[in-house]
């Protein structure tokens, strides 16, 4: 079994963060199966893969995934081995915030592993995407918390090199129209900036009012996209195995 570790340095980081992470500064997170590469599901569901997946890809992707696992590739028109199924495809778009207005906030928190029982809970409520119990590891996390109630966060999560994605952006029903979001997004893309990066972000392509909000605070569109939701097979071959991080 081996390990995909050599960097395709024709392809720009944000065309392919998820391998661009977990190659360098998440290289902790990294589960590998020759060319795919998965974080450890405790901190995140993403795989990362080549544009194209040959047959020997699909198989090293059923490894990682388990039985019945599902996950989403970059791209549409993947045609999967028979006994895959395709479950979706939903557009979404990728925002670059080089020219991001940042501003440090001292109201909010640096979130810790000892709050994460109130961020799930956060992410239950709010819904803004996947949330690991073990995400805060990721990069930094930010908070508000009113009445000593966790009502906003957002913080860093893919981290390619020379960027890091914004993510994990939400602000409970009761305290929306308070202009919180765009506070915290400010205040992570300056810890970002500080260290020499540049921000960026996911959306789904459909959510006009957080793209436009986006777009005021100084993110430019990068990309659209397209994410194929697949599920692996219910049985699975005995042959190949996850390698340990590289």
């Amino acid at each position: 079994m081996t390990i995909e570790s050599t960097i395709d340095v024709s392809i720009h980081p944000l065309d392919d963060p998820v391998r661009a992470s977990l190659r360098g500064e998440h290289r902790r997170f990294a589960r590998w199966v020759g060319r795919i590469g998965r974080y450890d599901p405790a901190v995140a569901r993403f795989v990362g893969h080549p544009p194209v997946l040959g047959e020997q890809d699909w198989a090293d992707l059923a490894t990682l995934l388990g039985p019945g696992g599902s996950t989403a590739l970059r791209g549409h028109g993947h045609v999967p081995p028979q006994g895959w199924t395709v479950v979706n495809e939903l557009a979404s778009v990728q925002m670059d915030g080089a020219a991001l207005r940042v501003a440090d906030d001292p109201e909010f928190d640096i979130l810790t592993a000892a709050d994460v029982p109130e961020i799930l809970e956060l992410i239950a409520r709010t819904e803004p995407g996947p949330y690991a119990p073990r995400t805060i590891e990721m990069g930094t996390y930010l908070g508000l918390r009113v009445d000593g109630r966790l009502v906003a966060m957002a913080g860093e999560r893919m981290h390619p090199p020379g960027w890091t994605e914004i993510s994990a952006v939400c602000t409970d029903a009761e305290f929306r129209g308070r202009g919180f979001a765009s506070r915290l997004i400010r205040a992570v893309g300056s810890g970002i900036r500080a260290r020499g990066e540049t921000p960026f972000l996911h959306a789904v392509a459909q959510n006009a009012t957080a793209i436009s909000v986006y777009e005021t605070l100084g993110f430019t569109l990068r990309k659209r996209s397209v994410l194929t939701i697949v599920q692996a097979p219910l049985a699975q071959s005995s042959a190949g195995g996850a390698t340990a991080p590289h």
